[in-house]
């Protein structure tokens, strides 16, 4: 019930009361977004309504004040250092006075008792959807006094357990604090257990960040494995000049394990310049990473020394790993073999090395695969047809006064907006398609059993929501829009609530009864409105539910539809409105555009990183491209020449090199793609609604790797091709 990070208010505190042996300390705060205002400053602000324990518990750094007492009065508040930065332009800003518009219309004054040290990331102020920096304590906001309580279960709980109490202690005491405070209906419906925070965003959206941390590490673990195997390659190629060297080494004295050191040794002199390079092109490319990331990584400098030992440990082993087999291939040949400058052993390899490089290209198939389909399942989120329309519609957060006069108010300036030239449809709400949903509530049907009510999304809009959003009539009406009169026990529902209902046509919902719980309304179906996409593609659409805002007096949203043309200019003009009706509200605005695509920032992410990954693949492959090419063609000299003597074409030369990679690319195609296929079926299946992967996904990556791979392999032997057989043939 209510959203999954968050359980009942007063659940928390009487843990502790009654439990004390099991909870240390606990937290519980309401987050809410008011406009909080100095002098002429408006902002509006992601506010903690919590418990006094806040800094107790946690342990914030402060610049000033005291933890103990900075939240003891009622009318206290602690801000941040850019809270303070913001309103007063000081961070010394004790006693000064902030104003907080509370739910009745009205504004009300706190004292700042403390100010906060910049806060890095944490699952306390940067839990929802917004940061938190300024925190007040609970109930002290008028209009919102009752949010601690047990019919509330939307508040966010922290809770410290006492040293070896595990989360599993928890399992009976919930249960008995759920039987003796909670009502009939929660008791019914909810389940309560406990999250460690270190387990918490790797476990949501069905363990998404946990699959992305997978995937990102193994692309990363494959693409460096891609390049030992380029550099053992190299390696080879490169023995000839290498081996007389060992021969005569071998003749004056020296032993195998003094070789395999020395090999070993000039291994991890590259590596080590390779690290240099690394945390240079780390530190160069950091801000980048971090944009994509939306969130700032560290210098390698302020994670010293373990960076130090990190990076160097690692460079040691990817020094073992890329020069084991030549130093031990190498240091083994005979001696007089070595002297001849002989590579029998070393050829008799050959195999080995294309069963490298066919790795190379699976890895390099594996990830152009996967970056294609991510980049797919992405497009489609935004080209599907949402249900509704999202363009030119514009939202602003509205100044709240939860009573039945603040509604008629805002009613009235919504009126007053939507007579702007630049304006198409106004709508006032407390929800928008963006994913977060307000209340949910058992819904059932007049004589029905409530124990088989359908569990249903309740969202509260006024009678142009659907006209604004565009959203299309199944059946019946959309409360009273087009009408004369409000009907306070009016209803709307989505299809799927109506099917849920048992209502197989939406025509013969219209008119029918149905109850909620903690209800003794009832309400009449005045119209079924199709399905619509309120929350994201990770879920099906849910049953949906639509009361009137006048109903509960609450409302959070102004939504604009504007007309067509230079969107600064209509924004201007709104804002000139918005100031002459609400000039103590700030005005702004997102687009349903960007709130959508804050909707999806993970798989943004993801899709990013995935394409700079195919990159370095690709760059990687065409590497060890290089590596072996150059190596076929120093050995092969002498048959080229053969070759063209006897009538070979230049095109014939670069065919039979072409062929010899036809034949890799189908080996690790043939690898690569089942893999593939079974990968990203289990990713897509995190989402309710998604692309299908068909033949045309890996057409496209096999024909455009085969041009990258043919185009590189043409230049490197169109030398070769056109050399001079007789120099060709006398090539020592």
């Amino acid at each position: 019930m209510g959203i999954e990070i968050a359980t009942l208010g007063p659940l928390a505190k009487t843990l502790k009361e009654e439990y004390p042996n099991l909870i240390a300390n606990y937290y519980c705060y309401d987050g809410i977004t008011v406009a909080v205002s100095h002098g002429d400053k408006h902002f509006r602000e992601e506010v903690q309504a919590g418990d006094s324990t806040l800094l107790t518990m946690f342990g914030f750094p402060l610049l000033h004040g005291r933890s103990d007492d900075a939240l003891k009065d009622r009318n206290s508040i602690v801000i941040t250092a850019e809270k303070a930065m913001k309103y007063f332009g000081k961070t010394d800003v004790q006693g000064e006075v902030l104003s907080l518009d509370n739910f009745l219309g009205q504004k009300q004054s706190y004292i700042v008792t403390a100010v906060l040290k910049t806060l890095s990331d944490n699952s306390v102020n940067n839990l929802l959807k917004s940061q938190a920096g300024i925190f007040i304590n609970m109930g002290t906001l008028e209009g919102r006094e009752n949010a601690k309580n047990w019919n509330n279960p939307y508040m966010i709980s922290f809770l410290e357990l006492r040293e070896g109490v595990k989360k599993e202690a928890l399992a009976k005491p919930l249960s008995r604090l759920l039987s003796a405070h909670a009502a009939e209906n929660i008791r019914n419906n909810l389940t309560v257990y406990a999250t460690p925070l270190n387990e918490l965003y790797l476990n949501q959206d069905n363990g998404l960040a946990r699959k992305m941390i997978y995937v990102l590490s193994g692309v990363s673990l494959f693409i460096l494995l891609m390049a030992i195997v380029n550099f053992i390659n190299i390696s080879i190629g490169n023995s000839a000049s290498r081996i007389k060297e060992i021969g005569v080494r071998k003749v004056l004295g020296s032993l195998k394990s003094q070789l395999i050191k020395q090999f070993l040794a000039e291994y991890l002199i590259l590596a080590g310049f390779s690290m240099t390079c690394s945390v240079v092109f780390y530190e160069v490319f950091r801000p980048y990473l971090a944009e994509i990331l939306g969130k700032p990584i560290q210098s390698a400098l302020s994670l010293f020394p373990y960076s130090l030992v990190a990076v160097v440990s690692f460079s040691i082993i990817i020094a073992f790993l890329a020069g084991i087999y030549p130093a031990f291939i190498l240091s083994s040949l005979p001696a007089i073999e070595s002297i001849k400058g002989k590579l029998k052993s070393v050829r008799e390899n050959i195999l080995f090395r294309r069963i490298l490089i066919v790795s190379q290209f699976s890895i390099a198939l594996f990830v152009f695969s996967a970056a294609t389909l991510i980049t797919k399942q992405i497009d489609y989120f935004f080209n599907k047809d949402l249900g509704y329309n999202k363009e030119s519609v514009v939202y602003v957060p509205a100044p709240r006064d939860w009573t039945v006069a603040g509604v008629s108010k805002m009613e009235s300036n919504r009126n007053e907006l939507e007579l702007l030239k630049e304006v198409s449809q106004v709508s006032l709400s407390y929800e928008i398609p963006n994913g977060n949903a307000g209340g949910s509530n058992g819904l059932y049907r007049l004589g029905q059993d409530s124990t088989e009510a359908v569990y249903t999304q309740v969202l509260s809009t006024d009678e142009k929501f659907a006209e604004t959003f565009r959203l299309k009539l199944a059946a019946g009406h959309f409360f009273f829009a087009g009408q004369v009169s409000y009907k306070a026990d009016e209803i709307v529902l989505n299809e799927s609530a109506a099917r849920a209902l048992g209502f197989s046509d939406p025509e013969d919902a219209v008119g029918q009864q149905v109850r909620m719980h903690d209800s003794h309304e009832i309400f009449n179906i005045g119209g079924i409105i199709k399905d619509f996409h309120f929350a994201s593609m990770h879920d099906h659409i849910k049953p949906l539910a639509f009361v009137h805002v006048r109903n509960g007096s609450i409302y959070r949203y102004l939504s604009f539809k504007m007309q067509p043309g230079n969107v600064g200019d209509k924004m201007a003009a709104i804002e000139k409105k918005w100031r002459q009706l609400m000039p103590d509200a700030p005005f702004e605005y997102v687009f349903m555009d960007d709130s959508l695509m804050r909707l999806y920032k993970t798989e943004i992410q993801l899709k990013k990183a995935s394409g700079i990954a195919t990159l370095l693949a690709i760059i990687i492959v065409l590497l060890g491209i290089l590596g072996m090419v150059s190596l076929n063609v120093s050995r092969r000299t002498k048959e080229f020449g053969i070759r063209k003597v006897l009538g070979a074409s230049g095109i014939s030369i670069i065919l039979l090199f072409l062929k010899e990679f036809a034949a890799v690319i189908g080996v690790s195609a043939l690898i690569a793609f089942p893999l593939a296929y079974a990968g990203l079926t289990q990713w897509l299946e995190s989402y309710a609604y998604r692309v299908t992967i068909g033949l045309e996904n890996f057409t496209f990556v096999i024909i455009t790797f085969c041009i990258t791979v043919g185009i590189t392999v043409t230049l490197m032997t169109f030398k070769a091709a056109l050399m001079n057989p007789v120099n060709a043939i006398r090539t020592e």
